[in-house]
């Protein structure tokens, strides 16, 4: 704008009122219509033959009727004639009178098939046609406009008669018709002059007015220029009830057939950005969306008390979708909006982020009402948005930071900003008590960012030991990036605790204190917040501050206070009555509230005066430096470790470091050769007993002399691997200032030579290693998993969730067979045996001994392998099957007559040092069993002689199968044979001379059936009346057949 141009605006507004006043309020009432003449053959050319003579002549319509609806008369300027042949009342009778409702209508149903370029304009047409237009008047009839404008009048009376009533109060007399003037005394002895008669009334009113009357010249910056026509859309327009009912026709066939298709354009030119969107379409889309979203609530809630209202088939119409608003409704949308007010915030656009929080506003209540809907398709989308509008944590940040970030932007931001919050925080409560597994996903600066941030900084000590490989830093921080990325579990209690800061307290605070204008849904807004930070969150401490305390008073008690018949007043004296209490009960408990009145709190003063102490925190302690390695593919050697480490330390300017670990083993080399000196003083020259006595050899402790030392020595990784290199070890646990020492075992000429390559490699240090950065030779340390211990995973097998498991053959498939309680006695009888007979194992050595229990362990082992427990015996076990039977009973017939084969073949077997009789006695050979017998003493009885040489002879036999593959000797018999076997065993026991056969000691023993080769061997003794179960290693060299009769005979 030039320098004329801003001399000559207001005749240039004047005039262009003028024109407007001249098209709408012409004698013929046609102009508008002759204007949409011209342009019908360009709009029903098709797209394909329009050409740009037709795009433009569309053009120049629009943007007329744009500008006709723009133009309004100036508040502050002078109008010829009747301001409303101006204002937005005649614009929009004359728009229905002239058919440009119809050619609104048409274009917009179009927008994206025949229509392409004219979005925009059309866009602005619709946000200056109903931008201060309140929804809830259009949707209303004539009984209920009249009703809600005497409610309105009513309102203002009863303001008016407060007025006059407090103004009664102190209202001068007729006497006092003259002019007053007192002096105030005020602190160090200054006056101050106050005029007026109501002064005199008391001191109070005397102070309350030169308050009053006190002006403070705050310094104001440099205001922006403000275009009113475009950003100021919060100020209420009054229209008649003519332009309210064309507007509410117009509004229903937008909404019906024009909404989706022009909001669908709008949003896919902002995702391109394209060229013909100006800076004010965003906020225009925004804006125009928020409103139509809340006209069709409104005409819904209409229809709905029409249906209850109706009679007949009328009240069974079921309602609409709200499909017809779906194009503002998607994922899409979203994004843009989220982005939308994002930018704003950052960028401080306050009338854009004031458009973003209405649209927000306005999506979240529709939504509220959709899940309301009696259609399951709309409470499915109401479910799937509202889920996705909270998984989002950056979103509730953003409220959270609208809300915190009132800084007197205006009224019309506040108010936008405390309804969001208000209604955000509602829904949101109510979405969590129903789905109390809630997750969000929340994110975190990535490490990039931090390592970035470190580096600028120079702080070496907080790298923590975090050495990767360069080559693989790119994936791990795309990897580190993903896992900041990370879902968690919402707690609504902990999320509004931060809703209920000091910050958003002053916020309400200041919507409060427009009181006297605000609406009873506005005063309800205020008054939950503070009922929720007061008694839901428990901090009414935030609201403990002189200013919001006289605040409260002067709503409730005056002067001019809260009108006592408004809706709220009765909600806002009992909490206003509530907060008192609290506070004085807690003045009482808490006496230096009284000086914290004067303030706002911070946390920590809120808890203190809240709890009566300090908020205890519990400080984590800071972790050592990860341990590190060097590659063992790049070294073989200590001195090429070293050579590594202190090139990396040197290179990372840590030389000084360096420097001191070498004075450090410098000084243990001189203590250590001293301590070698005495021992050769004490003429110590022995070498056996140099290493004896070397144990006990101090060991040298070493300290960080600063805490710049003690710092990296706890957080450079890299030098605690030189340290450990060094032969130097942690002392205790490992935390900052924890020393280091260097252990008496190492020797001197060992610590030298560390000393030594330290020392040479940290003069001339390495900038490559075979032609690698010595950085990447470095790496973390990988400590392997901690693996079960031996003997518990020997002792408890937890098996596999898989329907088998992959058991080796010669694992035991089943666990034994459990133990009955009637072989307690039995064994209880072989205890008593293995007593008497301890003398025939002490001549055993312990190599015997030992190897012939793990031949009994190997045997019992091999058994159990072969056993199925009667635990797995399925229930079809018991079903009886006679062919399965007859093949049983084949099958054993032909293993008994095998294993009579096999025993007859044993016994004829030569070599086994007995010899086979002709009347079926045997003859024992072995020298020892002759001097066994021969050795007998007089008083011994015979029998029991007998009984003990053929229970050690019996007992000590095996499996036939198992001597035939050497297999050692079983132990003891699990499976007595059944009848049939001992007959066989009897049959050839007369001829059997000393085979390893499986039920032997069972044959012998058995008392059931005495014959005449078992006689002799059955004495009075009750303990050979059972079969024994247990039995003992049988006697080296030792072999002998069946006793078939008496030796003594």
């Amino acid at each position: 704008m030039t320098v004329n141009h801003h001399r000559h605006t207001p005749y240039l507004q004047h005039a262009q009122v003028s024109y407007k006043t001249g098209i709408l309020a012409h004698p013929s009432n046609s102009i508008l219509r002759s204007i949409i003449r011209i342009g019908l053959p360009s709009i029903t050319t098709p797209r394909e033959e329009r050409s740009s003579r037709d795009e433009g002549i569309l053009k120049l319509v629009l943007y007329l009727f744009r500008n006709v609806v723009i133009l309004g008369a100036t508040p502050n300027l002078a109008v010829e004639g009747d301001e409303d042949e101006a204002s937005r009342s005649m614009t929009i009778n004359a728009f229905h009178d002239q058919d440009v409702f119809a050619l609104i209508l048409t274009l917009c149903s179009n927008i994206g098939e025949e229509f392409t370029f004219q979005d925009v304009i059309l866009l602005e047409i619709l946000f200056h046609l109903v931008k201060g237009v309140d929804v809830r008047q259009i949707f209303m009839d004539d009984n209920q406009r009249s009703a809600t404008r005497k409610d309105e009048l009513k309102g203002l009376m009863a303001a008016e008669s407060n007025l006059n009533r407090d103004r009664l109060k102190n209202a001068p007399t007729r006497h006092g018709r003259f002019g007053t003037m007192i002096w105030v005394k005020r602190d160090a002895a200054k006056v101050s002059s106050v005029s007026g008669q109501d002064v005199l009334l008391n001191d109070q009113a005397a102070f309350d007015k030169m308050d009053k009357t006190k002006k403070w010249n705050k310094p104001r910056g440099r205001r922006p220029v403000i275009d009113e026509t475009s950003n100021n859309f919060n100020v209420q327009v009054h229209l008649t009830s003519s332009a309210l009912n064309y507007l509410r026709l117009f509004v229903e066939e937008f909404l019906d057939s024009g909404f989706n298709p022009l909001m669908t354009s709008i949003r896919k030119a902002m995702e391109r950005e394209s060229d013909r969107l100006s800076e004010s379409s965003s906020r225009h889309f925004f804006f125009v969306s928020s409103w139509f979203l809340s006209a069709e609530r409104a005409r819904r809630e209409q229809q709905e008390k029409a249906r209850r209202n109706a009679t007949g088939s009328a009240r069974d119409i079921d309602p609409d979708s709200f499909a017809l608003v779906a194009s503002v409704l998607n994922q899409e949308t979203f994004i843009a909006l989220n982005r939308y007010m994002q930018a704003s915030l950052d960028n401080k656009e306050w009338q854009d982020l004031s458009a973003g929080m209405l649209s927000f506003t306005q999506t979240l209540l529709t939504v509220q009402e959709m899940s309301k809907s009696s259609l399951e398709e709309d409470q499915e989308i109401a479910e799937n948005i509202l889920s996705r509008i909270f998984y989002e944590e950056s979103t509730h940040d953003r409220i959270l930071s609208t809300l915190r970030g009132y800084k007197g932007q205006g009224f019309w931001y506040l108010d936008a900003c405390t309804e969001l919050a208000h209604v955000f925080l509602r829904m949101l409560e109510q979405y969590s008590k129903q789905n109390v597994d809630m997750q969000v996903r929340s994110k975190r600066i990535s490490r990039r960012k931090k390592k970035a941030q470190n580096k600028a900084q120079g702080n070496q000590e907080d790298q923590e030991g975090e050495f990767d490989n360069s080559e693989d830093e790119e994936e791990k921080d795309r990897a580190e990036a993903v896992r900041n990325v990370a879902e968690r579990s919402f707690d609504f209690k902990r999320f509004c605790n931060k809703f209920c800061t000091q910050n958003s307290v002053n916020t309400f605070v200041a919507l409060t204190s427009y009181y006297r204008d605000l609406n009873t849904e506005q005063l309800k807004r205020a008054h939950r917040f503070f009922y929720r930070v007061a008694f839901k969150q428990e901090l009414s401490v935030l609201l403990f501050r002189l200013d919001i305390i006289a605040l409260f008073t002067r709503m409730i008690k005056g002067p001019e206070g809260l009108l006592s018949s408004s809706p709220a007043f009765g909600e806002w004296e009992e909490l206003v009555r509530q907060i008192l209490k609290k506070m004085f009960k807690k003045i009482d408990e808490r006496p230096e509230l009284i000086t914290e009145l004067l303030f706002s709190k911070i946390p920590a003063t809120v808890h203190y005066l809240e709890y009566g102490q300090e908020k205890q925190t519990v400080s984590v302690a800071s972790r050592p430096a990860a341990e590190l390695e060097v590659k063992q593919n790049y070294t073989r050697t200590a001195d090429e470790k070293i050579r590594i480490v202190v090139s990396v330390l040197v290179a990372d300017n840590c030389e000084e470091l360096v420097r001191w670990l070498c004075e450090v083993l410098d000084n243990a080399l001189k203590d250590r050769k001293s301590w070698d000196l005495a021992d050769l003083a004490r003429g110590i020259q022995d070498a056996a007993d140099i290493a004896d006595i070397a144990p006990s050899t101090p060991t040298i402790e070493v300290s960080a002399p600063d805490e710049k030392r003690k710092t990296a020595l706890f957080k450079n990784g890299r030098l605690r691997l030189l340290f450990t290199l060094a032969g130097l070890e942690l002392v205790g646990e490992d935390v900052l200032g924890t020393p280091w020492s260097i252990p008496g075992s190492i020797p001197s000429t060992e610590l030298e030579e560390t000393r030594n390559s330290i020392q040479k490699h940290c003069d001339d240090p390495a900038t490559e290693i075979d032609g690698v950065d010595p950085h990447k030779l470095i790496l973390r340390k990988r400590i392997a998993a901690k693996s079960m211990n031996d003997e518990a995973t020997t002792q408890v097998n937890f098996g596999n969730d898989s329907e088998g498991e992959d058991l080796g053959l010669d694992e035991i498939l089943f666990p034994p067979n459990p133990r009955s309680k009637s072989k307690a006695l039995k064994e209880l009888k072989q205890k008593r045996r293995k007593k008497t007979d301890a003398d025939e194992d002490n001549q055993l050595d312990e190599e015997t001994l030992n190897a012939r229990r793990l031949a009994r362990e190997q045997n019992a082992l091999e058994r159990q392998r072969k056993i199925k427990s009667s635990l797995f015996v399925n229930a079809s076990d018991d079903e009886t099957d006679d062919e399965a039977d007859q093949e049983f009973f084949a099958r054993e017939a032909e293993r008994r007559k095998r294993q009579a084969q096999l025993v007859e073949e044993a016994m004829n077997i030569d070599g086994l040092g007995s010899t086979v009789l002709g009347d079926g006695t045997k003859k024992a050979t072995s020298g020892k069993r002759k001097q066994a017998i021969s050795s007998e003493s007089d008083g011994e009885d015979i029998g029991t002689s007998q009984r003990k040489r053929a229970r050690s002879e019996d007992l000590g036999s095996g499996n036939e199968e198992e001597d035939e593959l050497g297999a050692p000797p079983r132990r003891k018999v699990q499976t007595p044979p059944t009848s049939t076997e001992d007959d066989l065993i009897l049959d050839v026991g007369e001829k059997a001379s000393a085979p390893d056969f499986q039920w032997a000691s069972t044959a012998v023993d058995r008392p059931s059936k005495p014959t005449a080769t078992n006689k002799q061997n059955i004495d009075d003794d009750d303990e050979d009346d059972e079969p024994v179960t247990t039995t003992r290693p049988r006697r080296p060299k030792m072999m002998a057949g069946f006793v078939v009769d008496s030796d003594s005979e």
